[in-house]
Parts: C-alpha cells; structure tokens; sequence
C-alpha cells in the first residue's frame, strides 16, 4: 500500500512541479493558486465531483467533458483550465487533490515560506491566525503559511503538521490516552 501512494505522490509532485514552471514563467502563481483553491473548495463541497475525479468507472472522455464544464462554469481558464484538461486525458484526476496540495508547497517554497496544516474544531479566527502563525515562525525560523481544515471529531485543541513534525493537543486524542490508561490500571 505504501508503494501504491508514494506513486501517487510523485505523480503529484511532477504535475504539480510542471504547472508551477509555467505558472513561473507566465508571472501568474498567484492567480493559479487562486484557481486552484477554487477547484479544491468545489471538490471537498461536492460528492458527485469527488465520485467524477475518484471512480475508475467513469471513461476518459467523460471525465474530461465534466471536468472541462466544471471549469467553464467555475470560469476557470487559462492556465488552470488546460492543465484540469489534460490531467483528465490522462487519467489522473484521482491524484488532483495531491496535485492541488504539492502545488501549494512548492509555491511557499519558492516564496521562501514553510507550509503547516492546522485542524481545528472551528474556523480560526484572523487573530489566532496571525498568532499561531507567529508561534509557528519562531518554531520554524521561516514564514509559515496556514491550511486550515475544520474537523468538528476532533472535540477541541489543534492538531497541527509542520514538515516532518505532528503536534496533537486534540481533545480526541487525550480522551483517548486517558481511557488507554485506565484500561491498565484496572
């Protein structure tokens, strides 16, 4: 299983490492990632998208026309919209999400900035934002810019992933240590 996503990653890395190239080259990074966020909104808010890029059963030529009118609606052309298209060609919109995320690193880090998923309970708000986005520079000794994702399960505290490092302070997860605990002792 393993070999299975690394696969997936490094596909995701080369699609995503192309589209930043020309991105690069036309000036326009900024917008792709805007793009780019769209696409990745629309794909958590909708299950058909996610069943269309996800299921095998689907041909290719069904994929391209639904993700093509996915993007003409959306109004997503250009850049974005041709690299959609051939992703769907080549059957590889199941690794988009991978793409979408590889991309963002390699935008930060052209930007000389470090990525850090954040999962909270609720939406942060602008100010605790800017202040774990503070703790996190002084952690990392770089600019960090967040990703926030909203995970009600995890009952409260953060769990935030920063490079190689996880730091859980979930209300889940001490729940849990607390109930292991009392499982040994009685």
């Amino acid at each position: 299983m393993t070999g299975s996503s690394s696969l997936i990653s490094g596909v995701a890395q080369r699609y995503a490492g192309s589209l930043f190239d020309l991105a690069l080259e036309a000036k326009s990074v900024a917008q792709v990632e805007k793009d780019l966020g769209r696409i990745e909104a629309m794909i958590n808010e909708s299950e058909d998208l996610r069943r269309l890029i996800n299921s095998p059963v689907f041909s290719t030529e069904d994929q391209l026309q639904a993700i093509s009118a996915v993007a003409d609606k959306a109004g997503i052309s250009g850049l974005v919209g041709n690299f959609l298209r051939v992703v769907a060609g080549n059957r590889r919109l199941f690794v988009l999400p991978g793409m979408i995320k590889a991309f963002y690193l390699i935008a930060a880090e052209s930007r000389g900035e470090v990525a850090a998923d954040v999962t909270s309970v609720r939406e942060l708000t602008q100010a605790q934002q800017t202040e774990l986005k503070a703790t996190l520079k002084s952690v990392a000794g770089k600019d960090v810019t967040i990703n926030v994702t909203v995970d009600p399960s995890i009952l409260g505290g953060l769990i935030v992933k920063l490079g190689s490092r996880q730091i859980d302070t979930s209300l889940r997860t001490k729940l849990s240590s607390l109930k292991l605990a009392l499982k040994e002792v009685g």
